[in-house]
């Protein structure tokens, strides 16, 4: 469990923050008001932010008007930062901050415009992937930019008991790659990897179905972005398969879909959770910045 970095006798001089955990009328997630996450938090109200984020799967800490700087501090409560492989787009002197953006300065994209464009699981093609990610609204459009979450807790326990049996022991491949260079003919702009970067991101193998180490709560581990075949099954079957879990996993029971206020910042769960961004046009400015907590080997 993500404990405080203080010592005991910092701690104790702390001032607690006086904040409201909120339940969304959704599947999934909850708002945070009144939390300033730039400021000390102590160890009580740490343990509180902790327990929403295990309940509810994603929170949303309102009105953080915050610096690069707060924001990876804050993250690392957590756990220590993934570098993301398309150092592109890291936030200059911050490689720890993904820079998810549309614009384009002196027609160069500034940051990565294409982010989530399939439902995935961040870094789920690392053999640990991430605990969780938090994105911090910088620029937001005056229309479009939701993000959509499904909770993948809720997908597998509405599966069919026979389905349930059939993937339980189950493991698929995730590959970076997987669709890297669809996404490249789409959008040009989108770096070609140096081999290096490549090496970074060799294919991982994951369980169908990942226990959360922290609840015990089983959840479906499958993505249309990054997961490419069920180990040792024909690639017809394969396929057949893992588009049935896909389309079952983000059915509109199981989703949230948030629309972003300015200075959001969102964390969610990539262990109990997907994501998926619904899109801003091209000419409408979009910048948020994204820090990702590296998780353990999922069971």
């Amino acid at each position: 469990m993500p404990t405080a970095t203080s010592t005991d006798s910092a701690a104790d001089s702390i001032p607690s923050q006086a904040f409201e955990v909120r339940r969304f009328d959704a599947p999934v997630g909850a708002e945070i008001v009144g939390l300033d996450i730039s400021k000390p938090i102590d160890a009580v109200d740490f343990a509180r932010i902790h327990r929403a984020h295990l309940d509810h799967h994603v929170v949303v800490f309102r009105d953080q008007n915050v610096s690069p700087e707060a924001q990876i501090e804050f993250s690392r409560r957590f756990g220590p930062l993934e570098i993301h492989v398309l150092h592109q787009f890291h936030l200059k002197n911050h490689p720890e901050i993904l820079i998810v953006s549309n614009i384009k300065e002196n027609d160069e994209p500034i940051g990565l415009g294409d982010a989530g464009v399939y439902w995935h699981s961040d870094i789920s093609y690392k053999p640990k992937p991430s605990l969780g990610s938090l994105l911090h609204a910088q620029e937001l459009p005056a229309e479009g930019g939701d993000t959509l979450f499904a909770d993948q807790h809720l997908a597998w326990e509405a599966l069919s008991p026979k389905l349930q049996q059939k993937v339980l022991h189950l493991k698929a491949e995730h590959s970076y790659l997987a669709k890297y260079e669809d996404l490249r003919a789409k959008n040009p702009w989108r770096p070609k990897l140096s081999q290096a970067q490549i090496d970074q991101v060799a294919p991982a193998v994951q369980p169908v179905v990942r226990t959360h180490p922290e609840t015990g709560r089983k959840a479906l581990f499958v993505s249309e972005h990054f997961t490419t075949r069920i180990v040792g099954l024909p690639q017809d079957e394969s396929d057949a398969l893992l588009g049935e879990l896909f389309a079952h996993s983000v059915k509109s029971e199981f989703v949230y879909r948030h629309a972003w206020k300015p200075h959001d910042l969102v964390f969610w769960d990539n262990r109990s959770l997907m994501h998926l961004a619904a899109g801003t046009a091209d000419n409408i400015r979009r910048k948020l910045y994204r820090t990702t907590v590296i998780g353990d080997t999922p069971r």
